[in-house]
């Protein structure tokens, strides 16, 4: 008895290290069934996903073509993230009425909000079509390659008979050396019903954004619509509750370390298989780079921010979403360096040489090309980051692409309705001379960062940042862009029709603006010294990833490959797991409502605490929702392969049941996308017996529990 006991000892870690040494984002049509089983899972892969009968995939859907998403009820109740669901719950708030910080809850589904143009999608079937895509392929080098399989694409998706409400979207895998075909079906009727304040939704904000322990409560709750007929359909005051074909039961069970757990969503991008010398670029050229660009712009921001609820509301939705890849790539240059991903990927390397002297071959050409394509891209990522985050000069780009619109005549009334509709969505949550402050600092950075042969002519003198906001300020009150002076007698950002009415006075006018000029020779620069030969290098290195992606997959038969994540449907899976990222540091896998309030912080707006939570802690009324401990479990990590996309996704224990809601990794892991390292590696997840605490106790929303099948 005792021998069989050290046995079991010994040989589980071993197990879980073997199946999770490279992760896995899986296709859900090839699940490694045995190994989920031999790691605790005691449901079937049919019953992940069935395309003839309901499963657990007619559950999952994406969200508004970002996050993951999942139903919890009969009645399409839809669960995500509280940052997955920030845009809606802004749009629905204003300075009297600030459900970012009150939160909401609709008493019954008639006081649940609608959310124009947000969509959910699910994925109906998966083929694999790679022989029908690559058809005719086998002689040609781009860019034939590129047309001839484009339209073998078309041509696949024209042959397949759909519904209205449904489409068909033909993904590259593996470099491009498989293709899969996802029929997709899209809802578009689909309403807040609750959302916490974010003191909950939110709690930790920036400050423990990425990082374990975490007590943050990131649920919100939407609805999906139908028509009568329970199909989809555009908003109506006549739609009804969708009634799904599956919705996951929620499970209040205590959890254990080592408890298998799957995820089941829509991880955005990863590059497991690149070389050694990209890895290399990323971490010490390209991630460094747009750190700096994000670190001027969020600390400008954040200094308005903390003085001015307006600005606050404003700005909520845009600095959360600049800040979290800010603090991502920062955790993973920390990750790539601490788990010395170069050095392994290079000892893998001569693995496969050893096996396949082919690979040497493809191998030096990429070095080559990376080393050579290095200037270029450290200017490629100060460029798109300073446009995207200087949101003056990311207008003016997007008035750059519709004058060259309609000069070109592809400026259609459609196209100007679109245009100036994207334009009012703008300019409402824009201030003009609060991101005058933030261009000329990413100006200052731009113009002392970036080589010389890659500057336009004259940005010399945005080298000094005080002198800098001197100029751009002026600027800045001088140019119809930022809507501070007028053309044709109104504002673009107060009065957009007015502002259209003569079109050929409008574009004159703009081609004369000073924002507009300087973006111009940003761009024209650019284009001319810096992009030609970053596209060229990429192309001929994109063509190479292929081969050497093809090389592995050949080569490397131990070994069991997925294909990088793209936003389409995977299956991950671990066990519930604590970690060790650092000498003397120890985490534990669950943290507790007792974590709240050690963080607490009266009045500040990244860790107070509404009263009423503190009461239900005070008088211990945690219901049925408290675990062994005797205190209601917040969060808890695993060992699932995640990344972005994967915001909202169920985490699902053995029996297919909901036990959290993923929404974030440790950012000693957040290098998982480039490199998975099982010491490091661990996924943060909502515990569902905290997210029914706060609808039932704190939210007094017990209407919305009563819908749901609990698991005790």
């Amino acid at each position: 008895m005792t021998k069989k006991i050290l046995l079991s000892v010994f040989l589980l870690p071993a197990v879980m290290t073997f199946a999770q040494q490279y992760g896995g984002m899986w296709i859900p049509t090839e699940l490694n069934e045995k190994e989920m089983k031999d790691l605790g899972m005691k449901i079937s892969a049919k019953d992940i996903f069935n395309p003839q009968k309901a499963s657990i995939k007619d559950a999952v859907v994406q969200f508004n073509g970002g996050c993951t998403a999942e139903i919890i009820s009969p009645k399409g109740l839809l669960l995500t993230n509280h940052h997955c669901g920030y845009g809606q719950i802004q749009s629905h708030s204003t300075v009297q009425n600030d459900l970012l910080s009150n939160g909401f809850w609709a008493k019954n589904p008639q006081g649940e909000l609608p959310n124009p143009g947000v969509t959910v999608d699910f994925i109906v079937d998966i083929k694999e079509v790679t022989s029908q895509i690559l058809e005719g392929t086998d002689k040609l080098q781009e860019p034939e390659l590129s047309k001839q399989i484009a339209k073998n694409i078309e041509i696949y998706k024209n042959s397949q008979k759909t519904e209205p409400y449904q489409s068909i979207s033909v993904r590259s895998m593996y470099y491009g050396n498989k293709f899969y075909a996802f029929t997709i079906e899209t809802f578009k009727d689909i309403r807040l019903v609750g959302a916490p304040p974010q003191s909950i939704g939110k709690f930790g904000s920036d400050t423990d954004n990425w990082v374990w322990p975490r007590h943050t409560g990131d649920f919100s709750m939407f609805r999906i619509y139908a028509d009568k007929n329970n199909k989809p359909a555009e908003y109506s005051k006549d739609n009804v509750p969708y009634v799904p074909k599956h919705y996951l039961p929620v499970s209040i069970k205590d959890k254990n370390e080592n408890d298998f757990t799957f995820v089941f969503g829509f991880p955005g991008r990863t590059t497991e298989y690149l070389p050694a010398i990209a890895v290399e670029k990323i971490m010490k050229d390209t991630d460094p780079a747009r750190i700096a660009v994000r670190d001027v712009a969020l600390k400008t921001l954040d200094e308005k921010m903390r003085t001015d609820d307006a600005t606050r509301i404003q700005y909520a939705s845009k600095y959360a979403s600049v800040a979290n890849y800010w603090k991502k790539w920062i955790g993973e240059v920390e990750g790539l360096k601490k788990s010395n991903a170069v050095e392994k990927k290079v000892q893998y390397e001569n693995s496969l040489i050893a096996k396949n002297k082919d690979i040497k071959t493809t191998l030096d050409q990429l070095n080559k090309l990376y080393n050579d394509q290095a200037p270029y891209a450290l200017n490629n990522a100060y460029y798109s980051e300073t446009i995207r985050n200087a949101e003056t000069l990311m207008l003016a780009n997007l008035f750059y692409n519709y004058v060259t619109a309609v000069e070109a005549g592809r400026m259609d009334e459609k196209g100007t309705t679109s245009f100036k509709n994207r334009l009012t969505s703008f300019y409402k949550d824009y201030n003009a001379e609060l991101d005058a402050k933030v261009t000329a600092k990413l100006l200052a950075l731009y113009t002392n960062k970036t080589a010389p042969e890659f500057l336009p002519a004259g940005f010399e003198k945005y080298k000094n940042e005080a002198q800098n906001l001197q100029t751009i300020e002026e600027d800045s009150k001088n140019s119809i862009i930022t809507g501070r002076t007028e053309v044709n007698g109104a504002s673009l950002s107060k009065d957009i029709e007015k502002a259209f009415s003569n079109q050929d006075k409008l574009i004159k006018t703009l081609k004369k603006d000073p924002v507009y000029q300087t973006y111009l020779s940003m761009r024209d620069t650019y284009i001319t010294k810096a992009d030609p030969q970053f596209t060229s290098m990429q192309t001929k290195i994109d063509a190479l990833q292929k081969t050497y992606m093809a090389q592995q997959m050949a080569t490397d038969k131990d070994r069991k490959f997925f294909p990088d994540a793209n936003s389409t449907l995977r299956v991950t899976y671990g066990k519930v797991k604590g970690s060790s990222p650092r000498d003397a540091v120890s985490y534990n896998y669950q943290t507790h409502l007792a974590g709240v309030m050690e963080k607490y912080v009266p009045g500040d707006y990244e860790f107070d605490v509404p009263k009423k939570l503190i009461d239900l802690y005070s008088k211990k009324d945690f219901g049925v929702y408290k675990d062994k401990t005797g205190d209601v479990p917040v969060g808890f990590t695993a060992t699932n392969h995640t990344t972005g996309g994967n915001s909202g996704s169920p985490a699902l224990d053995a029996n297919g049941n909901l036990v959290g809601l993923n929404f974030d990794r440790q950012w000693e892991g957040t290098m998982s996308d480039i490199n998975y390292d099982p010491r490091f590696s661990r996924n943060i997840m909502v515990d569902t017996k905290y997210i029914l605490f706060i609808i039932d106790k704190f939210a007094d929303s017990k209407w919305l529990i009563d819908e749901m099948k609990i698991v005790k």
